[in-house]
């Protein structure tokens, strides 16, 4: 039996890995939307109604009401293509993501045939980059970055085949692709200077491939002059300024934004943790534990992570710094698994793959507003590749590459990566609950009930109709209510005297493991110096969020504490 559904695989290899990846991500294709998707979808809803003018409308975020075109930081395409979705399944959860099941199952199919180029082990290398946590979580969303790398993957795809069959039809569609990566995302464009470099080191001379590349720069110039003429700014330059004005911020520090984005790194894609045996001799496996020795004593000893330890719950508990000195320590290993390869081969399939890892490392940590996991996403396709030509390497015979370790790193990474995208599932969840159970339990007639906080809680509480606070124009009276939720973002607690706390909702979520959490540790989403992992285990708090009676004391209705 096993040895037919092995034949099965090697003759459909892309069906299975299709199949795979729908069985791998239909059990959380309810997942309540969370984090930014509510940006999303409301730009999707916008462009439902008014497609030329997708930014035309105020969302209040960060508290105060904006225009949305000064709150976005992505150019508009995935909202196009969550509106076209809408279109089809509505605007219910399990319809949104089902539509991006196709961007997923573009990306691991893109994966296989781009690992024909690298390497005979096709299977293995697409297998790795699926059994990632930036893959499973970013899958979950509907967010722009599962799409934007399956317009990149597909995009590198076509222009390898261009450049060596010298088919200029090839090269244009991958243009077409490349400028649909960049307006789905701005880091889309990164491919131009990537592609370009290889093509340099394919050809050693300019040549009549560079037009191609005219084809993103063009589009991304005709989006600059249609969000100026729409909104007065050309929305690119206020995405690089938005970057700036983020690394201005007095408790931004490099060294601390170079430690995080190793440790996402290595948690991100865990997959090369758990390959390590395998892929590295017992002196870099000396080096590695060394490394991550040495991570633990600078967390123990050291203050590059965590400015504020007064204001940092996770900062003593010694489980918590071994995790970031594991995967920081995975991290070194995930960018040594790119620098060894071009040591071994100096080809430009070698030099592309190096770029491609070191350049979205970089992006992370030097250049984006915030290292997160979505930040590293893109780097996964090329780590998967390089694992399978480490392991090639290592047994050119290719009868001990599937070995029992392989299938048992594999086994181990999906294990971790769908227990970390199970958890992201009960945070959605529970951020879902809490916010209409504290509608259900808040709501008075004749009174007015109003919230802080964004995300996922935003969502459901105005479509509870709560109604968000905008502290720029308060209008809360005597006798409202409102609510605060604990585990968000802009928080700003009511001054004493101002209002008085009524009860604390209180919902359990994930319990041993999150992506999100202040008290945890993790930030997937969005990492911060107190945020240092991308996922963290150990005692996880549940979702709560206080309900306050505005208006003096004497005003206020008796306390009745849940």
């Amino acid at each position: 039996m096993l040895e037919k559904i092995r034949r099965r695989v090697a003759t459909h290899p892309n069906w299975a890995l299709a199949l795979l990846t729908v069985a791998v991500l239909a059990p959380f294709l309810a997942k309540p939307f969370n984090l930014d998707d509510p940006l999303f979808i409301r730009v999707a809803q916008q462009i439902y109604l008014h497609p030329a003018n997708p930014y035309g409308f105020d969302v209040n975020w960060a508290q105060t009401v904006f225009p949305m075109w000064n709150v976005t930081e992505n150019p508009p395409l995935a909202c196009y293509y969550l509106a076209l979705a809408a279109g089809i399944f509505g605007w219910n959860e399990i319809g949104l993501h089902v539509a991006f099941l196709l961007p997923a199952l573009a990306v691991v199919l893109g994966t296989h045939r781009l690992a024909g180029y690298f390497c005979k082990q096709r299977m293995l290398a697409a297998l790795a980059m699926l059994f990632t946590p930036a893959f499973l979580v970013s899958s979950l969303t509907v967010m722009c970055d599962v799409l934007m790398l399956a317009f990149w993957v597909w995009a590198v795809v076509l222009w390898i085949e261009g450049m060596e069959r010298d088919d200029f039809g090839k090269l244009a569609v991958s243009g077409l692709l490349i400028a649909a990566a960049a307006m789905t995302k701005y880091y889309g464009a990164c491919l131009m200077p990537l592609l370009c470099a290889y093509s340099l080191l394919c050809k050693r001379r300019p040549g009549r491939w560079m037009v191609y590349l005219l084809i993103p720069l063009a589009t991304l110039y005709a989006y600059q002059v249609a969000t100026q003429a729409l909104y007065g700014h050309n929305l690119l330059f206020r995405a690089m300024e938005f970057t700036t004005f983020a690394k201005g911020d007095p408790s931004y520090s490099r060294t601390t934004a170079v430690f995080t984005a190793l440790t996402f790194t290595g948690g991100c894609v865990a997959v090369v943790a758990f390959f390590v045996p395998l892929l590295w001799r017992r002196r870099a496996l000396a080096g590695f534990g060394g490394a991550a020795v040495s991570f633990a004593a600078i967390l123990v000893f050291g203050s590059i992570i965590g400015k504020n330890p007064g204001a940092s719950p996770w900062a003593s508990p010694m489980f918590t710094k071994f995790q970031i000195a594991v995967w920081a320590a995975a991290g070194i290993g995930v960018l040594a698994l790119a620098i060894t390869d071009i040591l071994h081969r100096h080809d430009a399939l070698s030099w592309l793959l190096l770029l491609w890892v070191l350049g979205t490392f970089s992006f992370a940590a030097f250049f984006n507003w915030t290292v997160n996991g979505r930040s590293i996403l893109p780097m996964t396709p090329a780590v998967g590749i390089l694992i399978a030509r480490r392991l090639e390497k290592k047994f050119p015979a290719g009868n001990k590459v599937w070995s029992r370790g392989t299938v048992i790193g594999l086994a181990a990474s999906a294990a971790l990566s769908l227990l970390v995208a199970r958890a992201d599932f009960l945070l959605a969840r529970a951020v879902r609950e809490n916010a209409m159970e504290t509608c259900s339990e808040s709501q008075a007639p004749g009174k007015t009930l109003w919230f802080q906080g964004h995300w996922g809680f935003q969502y459901y509480m105005e479509k509870s109709g709560a109604l968000a606070i905008d502290l720029a124009n308060p209008l809360l009276k005597p006798g409202d209510t409102f609510v605060v939720p604990a585990n968000n973002v802009d928080i700003l607690p009511p001054s004493p005297g101002t209002a008085t706390l009524r009860e604390i909702v209180s919902v359990p979520g994930p319990r041993l493991l999150t992506t999100c959490s202040l008290a945890s540790g993790a930030g997937f989403y969005d990492a911060s110096a107190w945020e240092p992992l991308p996922f963290a285990f150990g005692n996880v708090p549940p979702e709560q969020a206080a309900v306050y009676d505005y208006g003096p004391p004497e005003a206020a209705p008796a306390q009745n504490p849940k």
